[in-house]
């Protein structure tokens, strides 16, 4: 049955290179970000492989024994001697090596700068990545009545709690922006303002990314879709009983 418009009125069918179209841009924001991840893990994989790998010796390199060389392998040693490393520094006689080389590259003027920034930036990388936002959020922005995505950090505390004039609980929410997520804003807002989504932040950093393209399912939709799944789980289940 063809769709009607709100008046009633049959909807213009659309084209074959306009459904190609559509197609094509719903195809390419699942594919790029595939091929892009793959391509950037084999590049880091294959300059990791190229640095490490002419430091092992030949008896302890598996491509001496059977000719090809295994994509991988450098990494393998990197991880295993970051390992290593690691663990040495845990006891008392490691701490004081990393403390020695610390105070050495401290009187190096310009090592000294490098070497502090990139501890600061892997530091900083290390922290975030063992948190991770709570829940998705609209807030009104950049004006009222306009809404967008956010992502809530963290209850606001400290300082800035107590100098907002607000005069209630105010909640730390990151706004991205799209479709580059990494980059946005810090923003503190009463939590009255805030509304709560019950999609995830994986799925709202999707809707995010594809600039509206990618929309999740609501709770309700999940549902129907579970009491759909039901039944055909059920059979399967008796099945194999």
């Amino acid at each position: 049955m063809a769709a009607r418009n709100a008046k009633g009125r049959k909807a213009p069918r659309r084209g074959f290179w306009q459904r190609m179209r559509g197609n094509f841009l719903t195809g390419l924001v699942v594919v790029a970000p595939t091929l892009l991840t793959i391509y950037l893990i084999w590049t880091v994989i294959t300059f990791v492989d190229g640095k490490i790998v002419p430091w092992v010796p030949a008896a302890y390199n598996p491509s001496t024994y059977i000719g090809v060389d295994i994509p991988g392998f450098g990494v393998l040693v990197f991880i295993l001697f970051t390992a290593v490393v690691g663990y040495l520094t845990k006891n008392l006689f490691g701490r004081q090596l990393v403390h020695l080389a610390e105070d050495w590259v401290e009187r190096m003027p310009i090592v000294r700068s490098i070497y502090n920034a990139l501890k600061q930036i892997v530091e900083t990388v290390l922290s975030q990545s063992q948190t991770s936002f709570k829940q998705a959020c609209l807030i009104e922005y950049p004006r009222k009545g306009l809404w967008a995505i956010a992502f809530i950090s963290t209850e606001t505390r400290g300082e800035i709690a107590e100098a907002a004039p607000a005069g209630e609980p105010m909640l730390s929410v990151f706004l991205p922006t799209t479709p580059n997520p990494t980059s946005g804003f810090l923003l503190f807002v009463p939590r009255s303002q805030v509304v709560i989504l019950d999609m995830t932040v994986e799925e709202a950093a999707k809707l995010v990314i594809s600039a509206g393209l990618v929309t999740p399912p609501t709770a309700q939709e999940r549902a129907a879709a579970a009491r759909r799944a039901a039944p055909r789980t059920a059979a399967r289940r008796g099945g194999k009983g």
